[in-house]
């Protein structure tokens, strides 16, 4: 276990206020930042970030709680299959061995595939609701429900194994299997899934072994008033210029990791 870097702190910032300012998970900036920049293991970059976004996550659902922007039917469908998924995901990294160095190249490269996909996601998000979305409506209520499910049980694994997933990649097919829903209900309901998912996998992999807790309060110290920030500004600067920003950076860092 490292000691205190006030660099860690100081990364803590500048992705809480990155996440304030453009909703995206943490994990898709986080993750990649410890693994390229300060060189940790990719598990130990992971089961990090699990416990730091179940800790930043729940403040977030607790507001959106409060405001009635959650929906809990959808919470429900997806943490039946994520739940599941996670648990299973955290058995195979168990038999694996997460410091083994098959296991590290592993995740960087399913890390960097499903960073590509988010930057996709983020960049053509109405693109893709627009063309994907006609063909679910009038879906029957059973079957929209199972898609959740199945939804969840892919989060599960992503979230699980790479800390990704959960955020623009989520959000994207929400808007897609509930075109009629309010956005708000959506983003709290996306966020509420999020906070047992994190800490069933962070919890999975602080018991493999893989949290670094100096690292965890480190970033804690610089991301809590970071996101607060962001939120601040954040009507401040247009979407259209952040998007295209965090969507490239996004697609950069997937490809180095892939390649």
């Amino acid at each position: 276990m490292d000691g205190y870097n006030p660099l860690y702190s100081l990364a803590g910032l500048m992705v809480g206020m990155l996440v304030g300012l453009t909703g995206v998970g943490g994990g898709s900036l986080m993750t990649p930042l410890l693994v390229i920049a300060f060189g940790f293991h990719p598990a130990t970059a992971v089961g990090t970030d699990l416990l730091y976004a179940s800790a930043t996550k729940t403040v977030g659902s607790a507001v959106h709680g409060m405001r009635g922007t959650v929906d809990w039917a959808i919470v429900r469908r997806l943490a039946t299959g994520s739940l599941p998924a996670a648990l299973l995901t955290l058995l195979v990294l168990s038999r694996a061995g997460t410091t083994a160095k098959e296991t590290g190249a592993t995740i960087a490269v399913v890390l960097g595939v499903a960073l590509v996909l988010t930057a996709l996601a983020t960049f053509f998000r109405a693109r893709i609701v627009a063309r994907v979305a006609p063909y679910f409506d009038g879906m029957s209520e059973r079957r929209l429900a199972t898609l959740t499910v199945m939804l969840g049980a892919i989060l599960g694994v992503l979230v699980s194994f790479t800390s990704v997933g959960a955020g623009a990649l989520g959000m994207t097919a929400l808007l897609i299997l509930y075109p009629l829903a309010p956005v708000n209900r959506l983003v709290g309901s996306d966020i509420a899934h999020a906070v047992p998912l994190t800490l069933i996998a962070g919890l999975g992999h602080w018991w493999l072994g893989s949290v670094d807790m100096m690292l965890l309060a480190s970033l804690l110290a610089g991301s809590i008033p970071g996101i607060v920030l962001g939120s601040v500004i954040a009507s401040r600067v247009t979407d259209r210029v952040l998007t295209p920003i965090l969507a490239t950076t996004l697609g950069l860092v997937g490809l180095k990791l892939i390649l």
